[in-house]
C-alpha cells in the first residue's frame, strides 16, 4: 500500500529529491515551498500523486491549516519529513537580531509548527513516522554557522523529547544529520552577515579555504536511498549521519566528549552532595 509523505521545502534540494523518490515508487506526496509555483514541475508530472500546496512555516495558523488541508485530501499523514529551512552564515558577533530571529523562526520554531499539527493526526491513527532534517551541527559546531548551529542544536532537543513523549502511541522519529551537500543551501538560499569586523579575518579566510575543497560537499542524489531505507524501516534510526564527514567529525566528537567527561568524574560526582 502506497503511503502518504507530507515534505516541507519541496521546492529544491533534498526535499524536491526525496519527493521525486516516494513519488517514483508509488507514494503520494503532499508537498509544500514558499512559493508554489516553484512546485508546477512536481504536480505537471506527477498529477493527482502529488498534492502541492502554498507553505510558510514561520506562519504557526497557516501550518494547521495546511495539515488540515492534507489529511482531508489523503485521509491520513504516515511521514512527516521536516525539511524546510536555510543557512546563515556570519561570525555570531556580526548577525543581526532580524538575522537571528529569522533563524530560529525558520529551522526551529518552523519545525516545531508543524509537527505540532502532525501529531494529532499521528496521535489518532496510533502510528506516524517524524523525520526532521537536522545536520551534523546539531551535535557539533562550525564556525561562521553559529546561529544555524544553535537552531539545530535545538532542532534535536525538540525531536528526541518528542520521541520519549509520543514512543508509547506508536509514534516514530528520526533525526537525519547531513554534512555538506551540492544544494543551493550554501548558495542563494543562505543569508550572510556583513562581515566587518577585521580580529575575524583569519577565521573567515580559514573556512572560505576549506570551502573551496569539492570533496567535502556530498552528492544529493546519494541521499535518496539511505531516506527510503529510513521511512521503510520497521525500527528507523533515532540519528542517522549522512557523509562521510558526518560519520568521521561526529564519532571523533563523541569519544573526546567522553574522555572529558572521564577526566572531570570525580569533580561531577562530587557536586551531587552526598
Amino acid at each position: 500500500m502506497s503511503r502518504i509523505i507530507f515534505i516541507t521545502g519541496a521546492s529544491k534540494g533534498f526535499g524536491k529529491l526525496w519527493a521525486e523518490a516516494f513519488l517514483k515508487r508509488g507514494d503520494k506526496v503532499a508537498a509544500t515551498a514558499r512559493n508554489i509555483t516553484a512546485l508546477n514541475e512536481l504536480a505537471a508530472t506527477y498529477g493527482d500523486k502529488v498534492l502541492p500546496l502554498q507553505l510558510d512555516v514561520n506562519n504557526r495558523a497557516e501550518v494547521f491549516r495546511v495539515v488540515n488541508k492534507i489529511e482531508k485530501h489523503f485521509g491520513r499523514i504516515d511521514v512527516l519529513i521536516n525539511n524546510a529551512g536555510h543557512g546563515l552564515f556570519g561570525i555570531t558577533e556580526e548577525v543581526s537580531e532580524a538575522q537571528a530571529r529569522e533563524q530560529m523562526e525558520t529551522n526551529f520554531f518552523g519545525s516545531l509548527w508543524v509537527t505540532q499539527a502532525v501529531l494529532p493526526i499521528f496521535r489518532k491513527q496510533k502510528s506516524g513516522h517524524l523525520v526532521q532534517v537536522s545536520s551534523f551541527l546539531g551535535i557539533t559546531t562550525l564556525p561562521l554557522l553559529g546561529i544555524y548551529n544553535a537552531s539545530k542544536f535545538a532542532v534535536e532537543g525538540l525531536i528526541e523529547t518528542i520521541g520519549l513523549e509520543t514512543a508509547h502511541l506508536g509514534i516514530k522519529t528520526t533525526l537525519i544529520e547531513p554534512n555538506g551537500y551540492s544544494t543551493d543551501w550554501a548558495g542563494t538560499s543562505a543569508t550572510r552577515t556583513d562581515g566587518g569586523i577585521e580580529d575575524y579575518t583569519p577565521v573567515r579566510e580559514a573556512f572560505a579555504e576549506v570551502g573551496k575543497n569539492p570533496n567535502i560537499w556530498g552528492k544529493p542524489e546519494a541521499t535518496v536511498t539511505p531516506v527510503l531505507q529510513v521511512v521503510d524501516s520497521p525500527n528507523p534510526p533515532q540519528r542517522l549521519l549522512l557523509g562521510n564527514i558526518a560519520y568521521d567529525t561526529v564519532h571523533k566528537v563523541y569519544n573526546q566528549r567522553l574522555k572529558e567527561i572521564e577526566s572531570w568524574k570525580d569533580v561531577s560526582i562530587a557536586a551531587q552532595g552526598f
